[in-house]
């Protein structure tokens, strides 16, 4: 579909990455394309809105995850499930591969991958050698915070978001349907 794929990058500590990431998903398969989404650090027990639209209804888009238990507060204290994070991440990022290098999907959004390399439960050589490898055609998006210099050197395209003013500052909660 694309004549050239460019890497993205969508981090920072505000709002709104996997929201955009899921946009231009929506857009690509609108057009055509065969679209993966891969989410890290997101296991099946968590109930996201875009997950249960796009797992029932939305053609075009194959949406994946790292289906291993994973709580964002309580896993970064316990070194066995940092471990058994680091391995199934890796595993994933090897299985990308092949999906990346034959062209499998025209766009390829990798959830919170930036996060995972911010917190040591990716490695950078997986992340850079999935980039590399890619067929030349295939868009790729990272999410998370916390891009290095180094990933973004890598990269055409960086969108940082920043909070200037967020409900969580007033007290208010995560909301099903907007946050989740």
């Amino acid at each position: 579909m694309l004549e050239r794929g460019l890497v993205q990058i969508y981090t920072g500590q505000g709002k709104g990455k996997t929201t955009a990431a899921f946009g231009l998903a929506l857009r690509a398969a609108g057009h055509g394309a065969r679209v993966l989404i891969y989410q890290f650090l997101k296991p099946a027990d968590l109930v996201l809105g875009e997950r249960e639209l796009i797992l029932s209804r939305i053609e075009g888009i194959t949406l994946r995850y790292l289906d291993e238990p994973w709580d964002m507060f309580a896993s970064m204290h316990d070194q066995a499930q940092i471990e058994r994070i680091r391995k199934a991440v890796h595993e994933a990022l090897l299985d990308l591969d092949t999906a990346a290098h034959d062209k499998f999907y025209d766009l390829i959004v990798l959830d919170e991958i930036v996060f995972c390399l911010q917190e040591g439960l990716a490695s950078m050589d997986d992340v850079r050698r999935l980039i590399q490898i890619r067929d030349p055609h295939v868009e790729l998006v990272l999410t998370g915070r916390g891009a290095t210099q180094e990933l973004i050197d890598l990269a055409d395209l960086v969108t940082e978001m920043r909070p200037i003013k967020h409900p969580y500052d007033k007290g208010i909660s995560a909301r099903k349907g907007i946050e989740y």
